[in-house]
């Protein structure tokens, strides 16, 4: 039942950075860009499902809560101020994706959006990051200063989960836009997708200069290594099919989805069981049995009701905002 749990908030992480993540993308890539009714456009790109996206955060922290009580007791003051920007940040950035929704033009308000979905993301990397850092507990409490676990690996982490999300929002653009939107979206996409890359492989080698090492041993090692070859795979399809003169425009967004999934595959097979270093695991922190059985009946009954939600939302929404530049 242990492990079961763990795939399902597993589930809930995967699902919450793709799909929240090319939202969060876009939000940032308003702030690099000039045209007013440009902005506008990617913000309704944004508009039309990132609630429901958010969705699967708050199912992963009710997870996180009831399967593993000791992890959410521990990690969460292990990432504190990293955690707390994240959550104000996605409340300023709800509340002004209705507010410039409602009356617009709202510059200031899309402003807010994009600046909010900025130090989102960058808190989000942030938080990862600090799993890399060593947690102490004292009698199975967490025991440290609040900023402690924050320092140059989850800076690094920061800056590549929100050029990531920047690649997933160009990514998405280009499939989802038309006219010069479309255009910018694939030329720019291509360099942050590229950066991101690069960014994604200089965390891949720093982190065994940390406190959480990769357990590469034979069996480990050659699931490792055949999941990066996935994610390398999925990076140069983006890489390829991002470029304006490319007419496969889901294809960067299906690309970049698998590259991110596979990387994050990559590191759980490295390091599992451990969630924290040095020794916090997915056994020691777990529920009993029977609490994790009651508790799957209401949470196991909520996936399959989100993941209906999370298709109808953008199958609703399917197909191509016009954004022509004669408009």
């Amino acid at each position: 039942m242990t492990f079961t749990w763990f795939t399902l908030i597993l589930l809930c992480l995967l699902m919450y950075v793709t799909l929240d993540g090319y939202d969060l993308g876009i939000g940032i890539a308003t702030l690099l860009e000039g045209d007013g009714r440009r902005r506008r456009q990617m913000l309704e790109l944004v508009a039309v499902a990132w609630d429901g996206n958010e969705t699967w955060l708050v199912l992963l922290g009710v997870a996180l809560w009831a399967g593993f009580p000791l992890a959410f007791g521990s990690i969460l003051p292990h990432a504190y101020l990293p955690l707390i920007v994240m959550l104000f940040s996605l409340i300023v950035r709800g509340v002004s994706v209705e507010m410039a929704s409602q009356k617009p033009p709202a510059p200031g308000w899309e402003r807010a959006f994009g600046a909010a979905s900025l130090t989102a993301a960058l808190a989000q990397g942030a938080a990862a990051g600090t799993l890399a850092a060593r947690l102490t507990l004292t009698s199975g409490a967490f025991h440290g200063p609040a900023f402690g676990a924050l320092g140059w690996f989850s800076a690094l982490t920061a800056v590549t989960v929100a050029c990531g999300y920047l690649a997933l929002g160009y990514a998405y653009s280009k499939w989802k836009a038309t006219g010069g939107l479309r255009a910018a979206a694939g030329r720019r996409g291509t360099l942050t997708a590229a950066a991101a890359v690069v960014l994604t492989a200089a965390c891949l080698c720093a982190v065994n200069a940390t406190a959480a090492t990769l357990d590469l041993s034979p069996g480990r090692a050659f699931g490792f290594g055949w999941l990066l070859a996935f994610a390398a795979g999925g990076a140069v399809l983006a890489l390829v099919t991002l470029r304006p003169g490319s007419r496969y425009d889901a294809l960067p967004t299906a690309g970049l989805v698998t590259a991110s999934v596979a990387v994050f595959l990559a590191v759980v097979v490295a390091r599992y069981p451990v969630l924290a270093p040095p020794g916090l695991t997915v056994g020691d922190a777990a529920s009993p049995g029977r609490t994790m059985e009651f508790l799957a009946i209401g949470i196991g009954l909520d996936v399959p009701l989100i993941l209906f939600y999370t298709w109808y939302a953008h199958y609703a929404f399917r197909g191509r905002q016009d954004t022509a530049d004669d408009h």
